[in-house]
């Protein structure tokens, strides 16, 4: 007792140098992304204790909300927080600005929370092609003054800048990978960009999503999204391709090692596969794609020009319903796990000894009733169109498209499904459920094979309010929706 009262403050640099050596080392393992666009966000501490519990030592962030890094401090998880786009214009004008936010939202962390922050993401896809060049002239100012707001801070050794960029900052002409080079549009500013990146130590960042050319062309082999070898496979000079997210990772090889930089690491900040809201996002697809990636990602399996273990995060974590569905309604489904941290299949992460997915513990639940159709009322009522148009703009009706859960419903059970959603997203007000006398509370669970009906968890302390207001994209889609769904009653 007397050797430890008189060497605390020797165990207490040890234990130092071994947080400190923890901060720098990379953690091996599979990584998610972690989104909170939810109209009933599950608390920071629970999401941490899932992490915890399912063996993710990785977690990619889209902002840097206090709760959220707090909840991770002294987990030793290593943390990708993220500067969302709209910041870039400022970050980018001011040095000062950068200043501020990273001793706000990194040096606070690291320094006093012991959040093992690992990187900085500057823009999430800023380069995407849609966006028309809105963020081409902040993206890399905004990176050199987050990176020297990090030198400022002494953190640059331990934290590193990256730009999450999309798969469409690359291509091939000849449509192999070794014909791969970045955009034309922005070749100069993405050589730029990697080498500003290669001169400080920084990783490339890309998000390749094999779902997504499936959704936009109906030609795509289906099996060559997958990794199970069955697909016929591309040629590129002797060198086969089985699977399309091989093809895609090694244009980029290609891309980088055309223009100097061969040697770059690369971290796939996004990969996964939904499971509704389109034909083929579904739990079968969603299980053999991602069960495929991770079991090859736990051999070490890399691809052909990178035979190496691959740095990947899984997208997503969790459900989001208030996600934007331009791209499409399987955006609010990306989730391995439900809104309410309920697994939604079996999933060997490789990275516990119970090899499936572990649910979400400690959550309150709003009482089991349900809005939906009031019996009595007719298919024929004019007020029908308008307030499911109503319902389905401030809640989610993304379920209920063709090929997805709860596409199978009759006329009424779209209106009911609606008047739920709406109903259960406003915390159950009785005033959610009257739709000008349209709607009726019941106890009787409405939900049916694949379709759920779902209660929400109960406003967390750290959730955010109801969110009314729909951007003018989603009204959009909405109305679009709308005039199909009605063609189910009228």
């Amino acid at each position: 007792m007397a050797y430890f009262k008189q060497n605390t403050g020797f165990f207490s640099v040890i234990f130092g140098l071994f947080w400190l050596i923890s901060m720098v080392i990379t953690v091996n393992g599979i990584g998610a992304n972690w989104g909170t666009q939810c109209s009933h966000p599950l608390p920071p501490d629970v999401v941490v204790r899932m992490l915890r519990e399912n063996g993710i030592q990785k977690v990619k962030l889209f902002d840097a909300d206090y709760s959220t890094l707090n909840a991770l401090g002294k987990t030793g998880i290593e943390v990708m927080v993220g500067i969302p786009n709209d910041m870039l214009s400022t970050l980018a004008s001011s040095g000062k600005a950068a200043d501020k936010w990273v001793s706000e939202n990194v040096t606070e962390h690291v320094k006093k929370s012991k959040v093992n922050i690992r990187y900085v993401a500057v823009g999430n896809e800023p380069f995407l092609a849609t966006y028309n060049g809105s963020f081409l002239k902040t993206t890399f100012p905004a990176l050199q003054n987050i990176q020297n707001a990090l030198v400022k801070a002494r953190l640059n050794n331990q934290v590193k800048v990256t730009v999450p960029s999309n798969a469409d900052v690359y291509a091939s002409p000849s449509s192999m990978p070794s014909g791969g080079d970045f955009r034309d549009d922005i070749h100069g500013y993405m050589v730029q960009i990697v080498k500003f990146l290669s001169d400080n130590g920084a990783p490339f960042t890309v998000n390749i999503y094999p779902f997504i050319s499936l959704y936009i062309d109906s030609n795509f082999p289906v099996e060559y999204a997958f990794f199970d070898g069955n697909a016929t496979p591309l040629n590129d000079g002797g060198t086969s391709y089985y699977n399309m997210f091989d093809a895609n990772y090694d244009t980029l090889v290609w891309a980088l090692q055309k223009n100097g930089f061969g040697n770059m690491p690369i971290i796939v900040g996004e990969i996964g596969w939904p499971t509704d809201g389109d034909i083929n996002a579904n739990v079968k697809y969603a299980q053999r794609f991602n069960q495929g990636f991770m079991t090859r990602t736990a051999n070490g399996k890399g691809s052909p020009m990178r035979p190496g273990p691959i740095d990947a995060y899984l997208f997503s974590l969790i459900d989001e319903d208030q996600k934007s569905i331009q791209p499409g309604n399987f955006e609010r489904h990306w989730g391995i796990f439900t809104f309410d941290g309920q697994p939604k299949y079996q999933l060997n992460l490789g990275t516990t000894n119970l090899g499936s997915l572990v649910r979400a513990k400690g959550l309150t639940y709003e009482e089991r009733q349900w809005c939906v159709l009031k019996p009595s009322v007719k298919l024929d009522d004019s007020r029908l169109a308008p307030s499911v148009s109503y319902a389905c703009a401030r809640a989610d009706c993304t379920s209920l498209g063709y090929g997805s859960t709860c596409g199978d419903l009759d006329a009424r059970g779209n209106i009911s499904y609606a008047y739920n959603s709406y109903y259960q997203i406003n915390d159950q007000d009785d005033e959610a459920c009257k739709f000008e006398g349209l709607g009726a509370i019941t106890k009787s669970d409405p939900s049916r094979d694949t379709c759920r009906f779902p209660v929400m968890i109960e406003p967390s302390d750290n959730g955010s309010e109801l969110m009314f207001p729909v951007s003018g994209i989603r009204s959009c889609f909405f109305s679009i929706s709308i005039l199909f769904l009605t063609m189910f009653w009228l």
